[in-house]
């Protein structure tokens, strides 16, 4: 098969398209002929060695297609069955094998490269809405990067329960796609700024909830939005690492809480796992989450691909076709 490999760490120019052999799946694993691959931020922490793998590795973490093989044991899954699963590597290539509990089906009303966009960025925004910190009609959520592939969903996700949302973009186009996903209110962090907004918006009370995937240069005024005892939900680093910090803080500026949440303990069950995805799925046949594609990438063109995120260009999600 082909595959993407990477020898070594570095920019990504090392993303080589190359032949693989085969993987055969072992007892309790299946093989999946793959449609598509999700990208992720991830994924390039990965290439680049900050989150460091042993070498030569296939990067991605989701995927979607259709099962070609059945290791030993695995009963509930058969050939031909529409399959997709989340952090699992080796989605960058013609076929993955996963276990085959990490694997969810997928209804015939769902195509299956949608099915590889929500795997890991669709279940990071339903944990973040419904579990994290899990939101009620009437509360007042600000969404850093709302026009991304996260942002976009956790929006809609944040409306279908009834939260009021404003998200922070750069520029007019992405406001126009958050608006276009629910946002009640979009700040162009380029122009203004969001701390004073949010509190202009808010009458000084503030938020009860941020979702700050950027990190660095937000985190200290996206304390300053939240209300007392509200919630810091710092879940990325688009701007580089968050500094040390006092603890001490959190209760200056009223009690905050602060978590880092990650998805793996969030679908560390099958039975959340599933639940998460049947959710998703649902709101996907129902019409009520639309999951915007951005751009689509041949396998070969990974390295491409991986320019396209890292010069922040993403407006929605984007995929690997083998």
């Amino acid at each position: 098969m082909k595959a993407i490999r990477v020898h070594q760490f570095g920019d990504a120019s090392v993303l080589q398209y190359e032949d693989a052999p085969l993987p055969e799946p072992r007892p309790g694993e299946i093989r999946i002929k793959l449609v598509a691959a999700g990208l992720n931020f991830i994924d390039i922490y990965h290439r680049t060695g900050a989150y460091p793998l042993a070498t030569p590795f296939t990067p991605g973490m989701e995927g979607a297609g259709t099962v070609d093989a059945l290791g030993p044991g695995v009963a509930d899954l058969q050939v031909g069955d529409r399959v997709a699963y989340p952090l699992q590597m080796g989605a960058y290539a013609e076929v993955a094998v996963v276990p085959a509990d990490r694997a969810v089906r997928v209804p015939e009303g769902v195509d299956l490269k949608t099915a590889a966009a929500v795997m890991l960025q669709g279940m990071t925004a339903h944990y973040y809405s419904t579990s994290t910190f899990p939101l009620r009609a009437g509360d007042r959520a600000l969404i850093h990067a709302a026009a991304g592939g996260v942002g976009l969903l956790l929006v809609q996700m944040a409306k279908l329960y009834g939260a009021w949302v404003v998200g922070t973009v750069s520029t007019q186009e992405k406001a126009d796609l958050a608006k276009q996903s629910g946002a009640d209110e979009v700040i162009l962090y380029t122009e203004q700024d969001f701390e004073s907004e949010v509190k202009r918006l808010t009458d000084g009370r503030g938020v009860d909830v941020v979702y700050d995937s950027v990190g660095k240069t937000t985190f200290d005024k996206s304390l300053n939005c939240l209300r007392p005892r509200g919630m810091m939900v710092l879940c990325g680093q688009a701007s580089g690492p968050v500094p040390p910090m006092d603890p001490q803080v959190l209760n200056q500026k009223g009690a905050l809480y602060l978590t880092r949440p990650t998805l793996g303990p969030y679908i560390a069950t099958r039975a959340e796992l599933v639940q998460r995805a049947d959710d998703i799925f649902g709101w996907i046949e129902a019409g009520k989450l639309r999951v915007r594609i951005d751009q689509s990438f041949p396998l070969a063109q990974a390295a491409e691909a991986h320019r396209y995120m890292e010069d922040r260009r993403t407006k929605g999600k984007v995929l690997l076709i083998p």
